[in-house]
């Protein structure tokens, strides 16, 4: 049985996308008999998330110093005593690289490396002066020295090479889980939430998002149609706000004349800080700001959204807009969110990062109607079925271990030089 230890940063919510890949590729791994040890850090959410890895094995190690960097001599001691075949960097950038190095070249053991969208140029870009360093610290010889490194899509492939890394290639996508049969296909009716259709954008609250221009853009597309009830729309921004950058939209938001509500939540320790409405349509604004959304309150905003939009500078592959087809959503979205198949399925809307090019998107969106949403959001759940489940990535993932150990030819998803 392949031994496999991953090595990722924080093993709670606060990863963000990679909380829910990382533990659904394992968990989906182990079910194909492989033996599965998750390494990470712990933080002030892992008390609360740490079940949601059942059956895998998780140790979630305390931190020393800078809590991004995520040091603990941890790493090395449980690595020892573990003795993996194959060892599996998720993310970089972070002290799992320098530990991942280390053990695999003095034990010579494979190890690969998903970087997870971080080595996309914009990712690149963001923070340099940060990352410079820790390149030449210890990323660089974590990079070069990977026997493969695991791409989401053909252009982070195309990412790495330009980075300048010859490593051979795996293309492996995220996946997704499917709902059961008849969930999350329904489209609010009119008259629901005063005839008002949702267009849902979940995700982090960060710069990189495009949120700025979606948000001129929505007041634009507004405003260049006619303001009856059965054609408006209502934007619903949910996610964790990052550097203060919810404040700088609501204030955005302000300036422009769009009206605007912040629905309370949970607390990070979950407590409630006031009473909650129990769903989005209750609140009448144009631009809704709902904070973080998991588990329960997540699956109902995707459930009562008629649209997903994510308009990014930077993406890895998105989980967010595998969640919004798997709940039967159209989705307008940028090319940098590496899901050209959502174009070619006529699952999903093209638009670029400008205003103007969001504008034309929303136009086109909101010209639909009910049968066409439906349709558009139909067919982006099949693509998930065809290609983005869980148990197909795990399946691919199973068969680059194995020709990581010797055992064969390269698998169809391998990329050499």
């Amino acid at each position: 049985m392949i031994r496999t230890a991953n090595l990722t940063g924080p093993v709670s919510r606060s990863a963000g996308g990679l909380y829910e890949s990382v533990r659904r590729l394992v968990q989906e791994l182990q079910v194909k008999d492989l033996e599965v040890t998750v390494l990470g850090s712990f933080d002030e959410f892992t008390q609360k998330d740490i079940a949601a890895w059942d059956p895998v094995t998780v140790r979630a190690f305390r931190t020393l110093g800078p809590k991004q960097f995520g040091y603990s001599s941890e790493y090395a001691e449980f690595l020892k005593l573990y003795r993996p075949h194959i060892i599996h960097t998720h993310g970089i950038w972070i002290y799992s690289s320098m530990a991942t190095h280390a053990y695999a070249k003095r034990h010579r053991i494979p190890y690969m490396i998903s970087p997870h969208g971080m080595l996309d140029p914009w990712a690149v870009r963001n923070s340099r002066w940060k990352k410079i360093p820790a390149y030449w610290l210890y990323e660089r010889a974590h990079l070069r020295e990977a026997s493969v490194l695991r791409a989401l899509c053909e252009s982070e492939a195309e990412s790495f090479r330009k980075f300048g890394l010859k490593n051979p290639i795996v293309i492996i996508p995220n996946g997704i889980d499917l709902l059961e049969e008849g969930k999350g296909e329904r489209l609010k009716a009119k008259g629901e939430n005063g005839g008002r259709k949702t267009l849902l954008f979940l995700g982090r609250i960060h710069p990189k998002k495009g949120l700025p221009n979606l948000i001129r853009a929505f007041k634009q597309a507004l405003d260049s149609r006619p303001s009856t009830l059965d054609q408006s729309w209502q934007l619903v921004i949910a996610g964790w706000d990052q550097g203060g950058h919810e404040a700088e939209l609501m204030q955005l938001c302000e300036q422009l004349g769009l009206s605007f509500s912040h629905k309370m939540h949970k607390n990070h320790n979950g407590t409630e800080s006031e009473a909650l409405d129990d769903r989005v349509s209750t609140l009448d604004s144009e631009v809704l700001f709902f904070g973080p959304a998991f588990g329960e309150d997540k699956s109902t905003l995707l459930h009562d959204s008629n649209a997903f939009i994510l308009p990014s500078f930077s993406e890895g592959l998105p989980m967010s807009v595998l969640e919004a087809w798997a709940h039967g959503l159209p989705v307008v979205m940028t090319p940098e969110c590496n899901l050209p198949e959502g174009y070619g399925a006529n699952a999903a809307i093209r638009i670029k990062t400008e205003v103007d090019s969001i504008v034309q998107g929303l136009d086109s969106l909101f010209s639909m109607n009910d049968g066409a949403l439906k349709e558009m959001g139909a067919r982006g759940k099949e693509l998930v079925r065809q290609k983005f489940t869980w148990q197909t990535v795990a399946g691919e993932m199973k068969q680059a271990y194995d020709w990581m150990l010797g055992g064969g030819a390269p698998p169809s998803c391998v990329r050499m030089m």
